[in-house]
Order: structure tokens, then sequence, then C-alpha cells
């Protein structure tokens, strides 16, 4: 057996390798017929391969929260779950179609869109999260030191990208002018989720500037997908529940 096992671990058949020699210490092998077994290393081995290759996805991802839709909390209606379960089939990527999600803060924005992220990166697209502010303070270093056309490069490659708390403060001009140009160079050619506590009407309060405003969100909004989040914080709710607990906990004391 360990000459086998040696050959599949030089060949990288990692995950053949490991149930492998589990199935063969468990004795179920002897349960398997020939075809069975090499049907059953097969398929550990495709799985095996799947989840590195997602690992590695999520990581390159840079999501915030480590999120999926099945976490979704649905039954207080702060989200329209149907809407949710559409989406997460992800062919709005295939159609290079956008979402955006609004909604007060705490509400559990960020984590819809870290989930949706974290599906299509399951189905096999490549996502690049990226806070409102660290983006455009990155890009802003990358047009001092000379990378400022690479690193747009790098986010318009992504099949979707999630730019998150978008709005939390106003936009100067060079601010206005990346971002421009990413949406752009993403148009019919990418999908983007924005999530944003200041409702899509006020966009173009945060933008600042008419024209360039005009010219984004005519690309960014138009034919989006718009998911309005609703009831109290998540985090004030769960804060709350902490000190019920540590009030209850005291009585016992």
């Amino acid at each position: 057996m360990k000459q086998i096992l040696d050959k599949m671990k030089q060949m990288k058949l990692l995950g053949m390798a490991k149930s492998f020699q589990l199935t063969v210490e468990s004795g179920k092998n002897e349960k398997f017929t020939p075809d069975e077994m090499i049907a059953y290393l097969i398929d550990c081995e495709w799985d095996e391969r799947f989840n590195r290759k997602l690992d590695r996805a999520i990581q390159r991802a840079h999501f915030r929260y480590k999120a999926n839709v099945e976490q979704i909390i649905f039954d207080d209606n702060r989200v329209d779950k149907n809407q949710v379960l559409r989406l997460a089939d992800c062919e709005f990527i295939k159609r290079k179609e956008n979402i955006i999600i609004t909604g007060s803060t705490g509400i559990g924005k960020s984590y819809l869109a870290s989930a949706l992220g974290h599906q299509a990166c399951s189905l096999g697209y490549r996502v690049l999260y990226q806070h409102n502010t660290k983006l455009f303070a990155r890009m802003k270093i990358a047009k001092a030191d000379g990378s400022y056309l690479k690193e747009l490069a790098k986010i318009e490659k992504h099949h979707l990208l999630l730019i998150d708390d978008f709005g939390i403060v106003p936009m100067d001009a060079q601010s206005r002018s990346t971002l421009l140009e990413i949406i752009e160079d993403r148009h019919e050619k990418g999908s983007t989720i924005i999530t944003s506590q200041i409702p899509v009407s006020k966009w173009h309060d945060v933008i600042g500037e008419q024209t360039i405003a005009d010219a984004i969100l005519d690309r960014l909004v138009h034919d989006s997908h718009r998911l309005e989040m609703k009831g109290e914080s998540l985090r004030k709710k769960r804060g709350l529940q902490t000190e019920e607990i540590i009030d209850l906990n005291n009585l016992k004391n």
C-alpha cells in the first residue's frame, strides 16, 4: 500500500491518496467492487481539488466576512428572500449586471454582499472585495508611484467587484475620476456589487460633480438589481442580547 500511496502523492493525487489510505485502514475497501473503488477515489480527488481551488479564490477575494447564503437571516423580512435566492445562482454575473444593496448601518449589507461573493467563487468566478475608503486610498498611492494603470487592470479582470460602504465620506476629484474609470472599464464587461448606507437618490451629492455623477450612475444604476434592507441593526441587537445574558448570569450568581 505504501508504494501506491507514494505514487499517488508524487502525481499530486492528494485527495485520492488520503481517501485510499483511510479506506484501507478502516477495512471499508472490502465492501467496494473495483469499479466502485475507482469511482469513489476519483470523486474524492475531485472534491479535494475543488475545495483547494475554492479556498484560493476566497483568499484572493479578501472578503470582509466569511459568509454564505444559507446563513442569511430572512425570518424578520429585513431583505427579500426570493430576490436574494434568485441572485444566488449568479446568473447576473453572466449577464454583466450589477447589484446595489442599501440600508442602515449594522443591518447586514456587507454580510449579504460577501455571501453572494462567496457563492460566485464557488461557481468559478474571480471575485474581489474592496472597502470604499481603502480602495480609493490605495488608488491614490498607485497614482503617485506609477502603478495606477496596473491596479485598474487588476480590478477589471475580476468577474465580480464588491465595493463596500460606498458614500460614507464625500468624494474628492481624484476619487470621482477613479470611480468613473473603474465603472467605465467594467460596463458590460463585469458585474459590481455596491453596499451603501446612503439611498441611491442621494448618490449625486456623495459623488459631488454633476457630470461625472451622471456618467457613473448611468452605467452603474441602470438595470441594476436593488436590494433595500430594513429593520434594526443586527450589531445593536446582538449587543443587547449579550447584555441580557450577562445580566442573567449576574442574577444567577
